[in-house]
């Protein structure tokens, strides 16, 4: 993993603890969200971060910080597939 490679991935793990920050205790997000605040430029190429995004938020689940959730519900991490949110641990 490259510098550069290293330094998103914890702008993305910021990103996502701040926008979880800025929204109620049971609020969620989406990794694009995390992806687009992290992207620098213009268009669409935000989508390149949504699985660094989804990393990050499995890395923040590693740390207890937060839980991926699908159908309002904690899901492993590990076996999520598909369309996942994130918010703060309970």
């Amino acid at each position: 993993m490259t510098d550069t490679e290293r330094q998103t991935d914890r702008r993305l793990e910021r990103a996502i603890l701040d926008l979880l920050g800025r929204r109620g205790p049971s609020a969620t997000i989406c990794p694009s969200d995390a992806a687009r605040a992290v992207y620098e430029g213009d268009g669409d190429g935000w989508r390149a971060l949504m699985e660094p995004a989804r990393r990050a938020a499995r890395r923040l689940v590693t740390a207890g910080e937060v839980e991926i959730t699908q159908s309002g519900r904690p899901v492993d991490p590990a076996h999520a597939r598909g369309p996942i949110r994130i918010r703060r641990t309970r």
